[in-house]
């Protein structure tokens, strides 16, 4: 039972940061574009892969702990479904251009992000 209460929490920290991330990013960058969208899911992605060497291979730390901070609180700080709607949104209005441009740098900058991530914690903790 423990697990579901750990993740209940990571989560709900993870959605807190999400909607704080959004807010932020829309203040400075306009909500012309889905920069808050784009915004999570390369720094979500980017701490992802850093925390899967970090928490495995470095510290081994519990699975609960794994799993509170890259299911729990990484799973609901990404936005994978809004991203999804976002794009749907863009198509659906007409703007393809906008939308294809959006899906290219969300997929290239979370896959480099995800590997800069891992190649930093790599660096730093597996020598």
């Amino acid at each position: 039972m423990s697990i579901y209460i750990a993740l209940a929490l990571a989560g709900s920290l993870g959605a807190i940061s999400r909607y704080w991330v959004l807010r932020t990013t829309y203040s400075w960058l306009g909500d012309n574009f889905p920069y808050g969208t784009l915004m999570v899911n390369v720094s979500g992605s980017l701490v992802m892969g850093f925390l899967t060497v970090v928490l495995v291979h470095r510290f081994n730390v519990s699975q609960e702990i794994r799993l509170a901070l890259l299911v729990g609180f990484l799973g609901s700080f990404t936005t994978f479904s809004t991203f999804s709607m976002d794009t749907i949104h863009w198509i659906e209005n007409g703007a393809i251009l906008k939308a294809l441009i959006y899906v290219f740098l969300s997929v290239i900058a979370c896959v480099l992000g995800a590997w800069a991530g891992l190649i930093s914690a790599r660096q730093l903790f597996l020598r």
